[in-house]
């Protein structure tokens, strides 16, 4: 073959590489909380942003979260691909006997140490390292140096965000995209699953606070339209988690059966508990609360493989693990139910999530619009695992080895 066709057919081929490898912007949104039917055939006769996004696009049935269906193991298996027990994350609240360090859910400073959040590397920190621009807005865990890398962009999260921060966030996050200066955005709002915990997740709080999602789609719509970002951008919206209803009268006060000084460390209260017993004491106090009804007790080696969460280098030596609207405290004295929340003095909590991952209350919701999604396309359920191959895809970027299944998501692809 002459050398100037050799030449002609490598440019081909360059030229071709260079086609598949084009992406498109991403635009990501985590509503804390929102559960998949939150925004069902009944409500979206109130929800015309959401109607309209889903008609664009792709709803999913539900989504399953990874075990505990709580925030954090999940804000990090949707940004990993990885199950709670391989990236590490495996709770709100987590404990090392080596260090003494407690990571505690909110804007604790020693749960911003590298060592909780370097167990696997999320898709920003992957971007950044390719030389790929990301900002994000309130999420959690943004303003921490994972594996050596933040993002190029960082809004920190704090308790509560107002709704005009929000609005603010997602401005800023799309004139970002606009301008160039990314080419992914991510933004979290948490009022859903705030109204969800207070008041519960039927009531009308919970459904105001499911309004301003939608009111900001409908917002959204015309700003991508007017910075001419409609065939350049995808636009992808999922929850961490459902919300299940819960009351006073489903208290198991753990005081009632054990003595606490029998225990070293107690972690979170609600769905799932982790004790850390004082040495020696492991198994009287595994007998003790083996005898306690609507919640089961596993030692770590015990806890179900369908988990994905024995494994995981903080969960504790005992797990508790509550039935559906059971919740585990203390005592009602020492961590009353309606103390408990993300914001102090707001009374009684309604609303709880925690719980078993396969309960249908647990469920969240994904959804998805823009150049590369079909429109009006119902997809079957996937796992939060699955979501990180998915932007990987949109994006264009190789994905690290993960525990989720490409053949969940990739129908919802046009090609």
């Amino acid at each position: 073959m002459p050398p100037y066709r050799t030449f002609s057919v490598l440019l081909l081929t360059l030229n071709l590489a260079a086609t598949s490898l084009a992406s498109n912007k991403l635009l990501v949104f985590l509503i804390d909380g929102l559960r998949f039917d939150y925004i069902d055939e009944k409500e979206l006769k109130v929800l015309p942003g959401f109607k309209k996004f889903i008609q664009s696009g792709v709803k999913v049935d539900y989504m399953t979260p990874d075990f505990p269906s709580v925030s954090y193991p999940n804000y990090y298996t949707l940004m990993t691909g990885h199950h709670s027990e391989v990236h590490q994350m495996t709770g709100n609240y987590m404990w090392d006997p080596k260090t003494k360090k407690s990571f505690d859910i909110g804007t604790n400073t020693d749960s911003l140490l590298p060592m909780w959040w370097n167990g696997s590397e999320p898709l920003w920190v992957s971007m950044v390292k390719a030389k790929r621009k990301v900002f994000m807005y309130y999420w959690p865990g943004c303003e921490v140096e994972i594996l050596g890398v933040r993002p190029n962009y960082c809004r920190e999260y704090y308790n509560s965000p107002s709704d005009a921060n929000f609005t603010r966030a997602v401005n800023d996050a799309v004139e970002t995209l606009w301008k160039g200066n990314a080419e992914m955005a991510a933004v979290y709002y948490e009022r859903v699953d705030i109204e969800g915990h207070h008041f519960g997740p039927l009531s009308e709080q919970t459904k105001n606070a499911t309004r301003v999602v939608d009111q900001m789609l409908q917002n959204l719509e015309q700003q991508i339209i007017k910075s001419g970002l409609k065939h350049k951008v995808n636009i992808i919206l999922f929850s961490d988690h459902g919300m299940t209803d819960v009351s006073v009268e489903r208290l198991i006060e753990l005081e009632k059966y054990i003595d606490f000084n029998d225990i070293l460390q107690m972690k979170d209260r609600g769905p799932v508990v982790s004790l850390w017993p004082a040495q020696g004491k492991d198994t009287k106090v595994y007998n003790q609360l083996k005898v306690v009804q609507h919640m089961a007790v596993f030692k770590k080696e015990q806890i179900p493989d369908r988990f994905h969460y024995k494994n995981g280098k903080f969960v504790s030596p005992l797990t508790l693990v509550a039935e559906k609207g059971w919740f585990i405290a203390q005592s009602k004295k020492k961590s009353p139910l309606w103390s408990i929340g993300t914001v102090p003095n707001q009374g009684r909590r309604y609303g709880w999530h925690g719980y078993d991952n396969e309960l249908v209350d647990m469920k969240g919701f994904f959804l998805a619009s823009g150049p590369d999604f079909k429109e009006n396309f119902r997809a079957a359920p996937i796992r939060a695992v699955d979501v990180y191959n998915l932007m990987c895809k949109v994006l264009g970027m190789e994905p690290k080895p993960n525990n989720g299944s490409w053949s969940r998501v990739q129908s919802m692809l046009k090609s």
